[in-house]
């Protein structure tokens, strides 16, 4: 009987033990979790870089700068400033804040005057000279505050057209074709990228196409000098491609 009875406390034991258990595990499964939310990444927007190709138009205002002397009769008429337009290509590169890079221009200049000269002798004269078209190769060097840019530019310039001179002395014409001069440019201006592709600019421009003479070889001598000279102030914009 003895043994028996120690079976039945060892039996009741383990039961008691297991439903203690059963209902600890149950009291822990009604706790709050303490498991901390997972934090989603933060993705950084890509900081904005001047690096890259570019194409884009301009348009603006050019006046003439010169200086011209001659020592005939004349009476002129001339077109001190016009409209200027064309369209430019370049590239820059960005080192930290630093910006160098390049840009070659094509523009449309109405830069015209007229001369009309006479002399008791038998001499008249026609000309049309000033400049209708340049175009620029520059090197650019600038400073990148984020998204704006201020630069300065100089380089190699080029123009002509309008450069016409027929004059006739005792009854026999001569004339004088358009050439092409070239020179230099020095400027800077204000670029801003509105877009991480769309980028819009002021600049200003100082172009020096070297001076000009012109002598006719007759009884009648017109020695004349020219300074091709002229400044530009225009607006540009821009599209500038992602690929480096």
């Amino acid at each position: 009987m003895k043994q028996v009875f120690e079976m039945k406390k060892v039996l009741i034991g383990g039961v008691v033990a297991t439903g203690l258990l059963a209902s600890g595990a149950a009291f822990a499964a009604d706790l709050p979790s303490r498991q901390v939310e997972p934090v989603a990444p933060v993705y950084a927007a890509p900081a904005f870089t001047w690096t890259g190709f570019y194409v884009g138009v301009n348009a603006g205002y050019a006046w003439n700068a010169n200086d011209n002397n001659n020592n005939t009769f004349y009476g002129s008429s001339s077109n001190d400033g016009g409209f200027t337009g064309g369209g430019q290509i370049g590239y820059n590169y960005q080192i930290n804040q630093f910006v160098i890079g390049a840009e070659a221009d094509i523009n449309y200049a109405d830069l015209k005057n007229k001369n009309n000269g006479w002399a008791y002798t038998g001499f008249a004269s026609n000309s049309s000279n000033g400049i209708e078209w340049f175009g620029t190769v520059r090197a650019r060097v600038g400073f990148a505050i984020d998204r704006a840019l201020i630069y300065a530019t100089g380089g190699f310039a080029y123009g002509g057209g309008g450069n016409d001179n027929n004059f006739v002395y005792n009854g026999v014409y001569y004339s004088q074709s358009n050439d092409t001069r070239t020179g230099w440019t020095v400027g800077g201006g204000v670029e801003y990228a509105f877009t991480d592709n769309i980028t819009a600019r002021i600049e200003g421009l100082y172009v020096n196409l070297g001076k000009e003479n012109r002598n006719y070889f007759v009884p009648v001598v017109n020695n004349s000098r020219k300074d091709n000279e002229f400044g530009v102030v225009r607006a540009g914009l821009n599209y500038k491609f992602n690929t480096f």
